[in-house]
C-alpha cells in the first residue's frame, strides 16, 4: 500500500498538433526510457508512442498508447491520446480509468475547439488535471493570454506556477514561483537543470505574480489566508500542500510553461506531476454491487482486497486480443480466473504484460492502481472483472453516435471472410466504429465520426488484412424525427388454424424536446390489469423495434416517446409475440401522422487561415450554409467559429487549400441534430427512394 503513493496514472490530451506526442516523448527521455528523442515528423524512426505505420506517415497519433515511466521515486503510468476529435473514443477510455491528466495548449493558438471536447470528457470522469503552455518559443506567443481563455473557456481557475524568461525566439527558461529561482536547461537535449537567481529584470514582475499565486491559494486555505494576513512568508510545504490538495478536488488547474520541442520545462512539469497529481489512494472510485440492487460500493486500493478491475482497451493482434486493464482492488495473477460481470463467464488470464509503447515486459502479478495489459480473456471494452464471490459494475466507458456512413466492398469475393474478420476486430476495439448490412441493398455500411476516422480503418484493411476494397461515397447519418403530438390506438388481429394473434395499445408519441438525454424514452401508464405486465417489455421491445429504420426515407428515429396508456388483451390469442407485432406497427403508422421531418448533424467547425483570406474563406462557410459564431484575430492569422451541416463538410479539406495556398487548416466535431430545410428534405427523401428501388431491381 505504501508505493502506492508514489504511483501516478495520467493522459496528455489536447487539441491536435499542440506537441502531445512530442511531449510524451521529452518525458521517456528525461526519465531514461529512451536514450534518443525522434520527432513526430521529419524522418528517423518516428516518436516512440506513435509505433503504427500510419503515424509515423502522417504524424498524428491514432490509438493511445501506454507506458511507464520513474521519476524521482515514483512510478508513473502515462497514455498519449490522439488529439484528432475521429479518435475522441481513445481520449474517452483513456481518462476513464485514469486519475489525472495533463491538459496540453498552445501557447500560440491557446483553447481550440478539440480543448473544450477533452476539457468536458475530463469533468466527466472528474480527473484533476495540470495545464502545460507548449511552443512558448514560437511567434505570438502569449501565455498571459492563454491562461485568461483557459479561465473563460474552460471556467478553470488556472494557477501560473511559473513565469517565462523572454518569449518566442527569446524564451529562455523559467522563473519558479514556488522556490523564486531562474530555471534553465542546459545541455544538448536541455537535460540538465541549472537554478539560478532571477534576473533583475523580473524579480519585480515575478514578486507580483507570486503573490498573485499565493491570494489564488489563500481562497482554499484558512491557514495560508492568516499567514498572508500578517505579511509573513508561508512556508513551501504548506504552498505543495495546498496546491495538491486544491487540484486533487479539482478547484484549481496549476500552470506550467515550456517547450518539448525546443526541451525546455519538461522535468518541472514531471516534479508538478509526481507533487499535484493524485495517485490512486487519494481518488474515491465507486462500483454498482449487482448482488445488492445495485449499491454504490466504494473500493479500496488494496492489493489484499477481492480483484476489480476495467478492461479499458482492447487490440487484436496477430497471437490474439492484447487487452488493457486498470486494476481498481486486489492484485491480478497469471494462470488464475476471474469472472467477467457483463456476460458472466470465467475467464483465465494466461499472460499480464507491462507495456511501453509496442514493447513488451511479462510479469507474474499486478497490484491496485496499476495499468497493464493481459493475455487469454475474451471480452468487450469497459467490461468489468472481479474475483469469484464479488459482482461489481464499473460505469462503462461513454461512447459517441457515429455521424457519417460509407458503403464498403472487397474487390474479391474470397476476400469477404477476411474483411468480416477486419470490420468485426475493429468494431471490438473502437466502440464509435460501427457495421451493419442493410437488408434492403446488402451493401455493408461502415460508421463513424468522421471522415479521417472511415479513411484510417479501410487503410488498415487494405495493410494488415491485405484486403483491396471499392468505397462508396459517403454519406451522412441523417436521422427522422416527429414533430407534434399524435394519439394512437391500434388493434392487431390474425386468426390462422389454432390460436390467433390479438393484441391491442392505446396512447400518444410524443416529440421529446432538444437537447434529450436518450433519443427515445418509454413511459407505461395502463393500470387495473388492462394489459398484463408481462407484455408491458414486449410492447417497448415493438416501438423500439420501429426507431431502427423510420418511414420517411428509412433512416434511424430519435427525439420520440412512447406513453402506453391503455389497451386489451385476449386470453387465449394474446401472447408476448402478438403485442410486439402490435406495437411496431402501431409506431408505424402513428409516425407517419406526427408531421415526421428530417434531422441533419450539425458540426462546429473552426477554421485557422491568414487574416488575408478571411473573406472568401468566410463566404465559403456561408455557402455552405454555415452560421459564423465567432471569429478571433491572432498575430496574422484568423480563427473562424461556425456551425455547419455535416453534408456540405465532404471535401472541405481541398477547398480549404485551394482558396488559403495551403496555408489554412480546420478541425471539426459533431454538435447536434437540426432539421433539413423543406426544401433539400424532399430532394434527400426522394433519392433515398430511389437508391431503394435501384437496389432492389439489381
Amino acid at each position: 500500500m505504501d508505493n502506492l503513493r508514489d504511483l501516478r496514472n495520467i493522459g496528455i490530451s489536447a487539441h491536435i498538433d499542440s506537441g502531445k506526442t512530442t511531449l510524451t516523448e521529452r518525458v521517456l527521455f528525461y526519465a531514461g526510457k529512451i536514450h534518443k528523442i525522434e520527432d513526430v515528423r521529419g524522418g528517423g524512426d518516428g516518436a516512440k508512442m506513435d509505433h503504427m505505420e500510419l503515424e509515423k506517415e502522417r504524424g498524428i497519433t491514432i490509438t493511445s498508447a501506454a507506458t511507464t515511466v520513474a521519476w524521482k521515486d515514483h512510478k508513473i503510468n502515462i497514455i498519449d491520446t490522439p488529439g484528432h476529435v475521429d479518435f475522441t473514443v481513445e481520449v474517452e477510455r483513456s481518462l476513464r480509468v485514469l486519475d489525472g491528466a495533463i491538459l496540453v495548449v498552445t501557447a500560440v493558438e491557446g483553447v481550440q475547439s478539440q480543448t473544450l471536447t477533452v476539457d468536458r470528457q475530463m469533468k466527466r470522469y472528474g480527473v484533476p488535471r495540470l495545464v502545460f503552455i507548449n511552443k512558448i518559443d514560437r511567434t505570438g506567443a502569449n501565455p498571459q493570454k492563454v491562461i485568461e481563455t483557459v479561465e473563460q473557456k474552460l471556467g478553470l481557475t488556472a494557477v501560473p506556477l511559473q513565469i517565462p524568461i523572454g518569449l518566442e525566439m527569446n524564451f529562455e527558461g523559467v522563473v519558479d514561483l514556488l522556490s523564486m529561482e531562474a530555471v534553465y536547461f542546459d545541455g544538448e537535449k536541455g537535460e540538465t537543470v541549472r537554478r539560478e537567481s532571477i534576473p533583475d529584470g523580473l524579480m519585480e514582475v515575478a514578486k507580483q505574480r507570486r503573490q498573485g499565486m499565493l491570494e489564488a491559494l489563500s481562497l482554499y486555505s484558512d491557514e495560508l489566508m492568516t499567514i498572508l494576513l500578517e505579511e509573513e512568508e508561508p512556508p513551501l510545504e504548506l504552498v505543495l500542500k495546498i496546491i495538491r490538495e486544491a487540484t486533487i478536488a479539482q478547484q484549481i488547474a496549476p500552470v506550467l510553461m515550456g517547450t518539448a520541442y525546443k526541451n525546455k520545462g519538461i522535468q518541472p512539469l514531471l516534479d508538478a506531476i509526481t507533487n499535484f497529481l493524485p495517485s490512486p489512494l487519494d481518488r474515491d472510485v465507486k462500483a454498482r454491487d449487482n448482488l445488492n440492487e445495485q449499491a454504490e460500493v466504494v473500493l479500496k486500493p488494496d492489493d489484499n482486497e477481492p480483484l476489480v478491475a476495467m478492461a479499458f482497451k482492447l487490440v487484436e493482434e496477430p497471437f490474439g486480443q492484447v487487452t488493457y486493464m486498470r486494476i481498481y482492488q486486489g492484485t491480478l495473477k497469471k494462470g488464475e480466473f476471474y469472472y467477467n460481470t457483463r456476460s458472466s463467464k470465467r475467464a483465465r488470464v494466461s499472460r499480464i504484460l507491462r507495456v511501453h509503447s509496442d514493447e513488451r515486459e511479462d510479469i507474474e502479478a499486478a497490484g491496485a492502481g496499476d495499468i497493464v495489459a493481459v493475455m487469454g480473456i475474451d471480452c468487450a471494452t469497459g467490461d468489468t472483472f472481479c474475483s469469484e464471490g464479488i459482482n461489481y459494475s464499473l460505469e462503462s466507458i461513454y461512447a459517441a453516435e457515429p455521424v457519417i456512413d460509407l458503403s464498403i466492398t472487397p474487390n474479391k469475393r474470397a476476400d469477404y471472410d477476411k474483411l468480416s474478420k477486419a470490420l468485426n476486430r475493429f468494431m471490438r476495439e473502437d466502440p464509435t466504429f460501427r457495421v451493419h448490412v442493410d437488408h434492403e441493398t446488402g451493401e455493408t455500411i461502415i460508421s463513424g465520426m468522421g471522415e479521417l476516422h472511415l479513411e484510417i480503418y479501410v487503410e488498415r484493411i487494405r495493410r494488415e488484412y491485405k484486403v483491396d476494397c471499392t468505397i462508396g461515397q459517403p454519406k451522412v447519418s441523417y436521422r427522422e424525427a416527429p414533430t407534434r403530438e399524435t394519439p394512437y390506438s391500434y388493434v392487431h388481429k390474425k386468426q390462422t388454424g389454432g390460436s390467433g394473434q390479438y393484441g391491442k395499445v392505446v396512447g400518444k408519441l410524443i416529440p421529446l424536446e432538444e437537447p434529450f438525454e436518450e433519443p427515445f424514452e418509454f413511459e407505461n401508464n395502463v393500470t387495473g390489469g388492462r394489459i398484463p405486465g408481462e407484455y408491458i417489455p414486449a410492447i417497448e421491445k415493438g416501438f423500439r423495434r420501429g426507431l431502427v429504420k423510420g418511414p420517411l426515407a428509412g433512416y434511424e428515429v430519435i427525439g420520440v416517446k412512447m406513453a402506453l396508456d391503455d389497451g386489451a388483451y385476449h386470453d387465449v390469442d394474446s401472447s408476448a409475440m402478438a403485442f410486439e407485432i402490435c406495437a411496431f406497427d402501431a409506431f408505424r403508422e402513428t409516425f407517419r401522422k406526427a408531421d415526421p421531418v428530417l434531422l441533419e448533424p450539425i458540426m462546429k467547425v473552426e477554421v485557422e487561415c491568414p487574416i488575408e483570406f478571411q473573406g472568401p474563406v468566410s463566404g465559403q462557410v456561408s455557402s455552405k450554409r454555415g452560421i459564423i459564431t465567432n471569429t478571433e484575430a491572432r498575430e496574422g492569422f484568423v480563427v473562424i467559429y461556425a456551425e455547419v451541416p455535416l453534408s456540405a463538410m465532404f471535401g472541405y479539406s481541398n477547398d480549404l487549400r485551394s482558396l488559403t495556398q495551403g496555408k489554412g487548416t480546420f478541425s471539426m466535431e459533431f454538435y447536434k441534430y437540426q432539421r433539413v430545410p423543406a426544401s433539400l428534405q424532399d430532394e434527400i427523401i426522394k433519392k433515398a427512394q430511389e437508391d431503394a428501388k435501384s437496389m432492389a431491381k439489381a
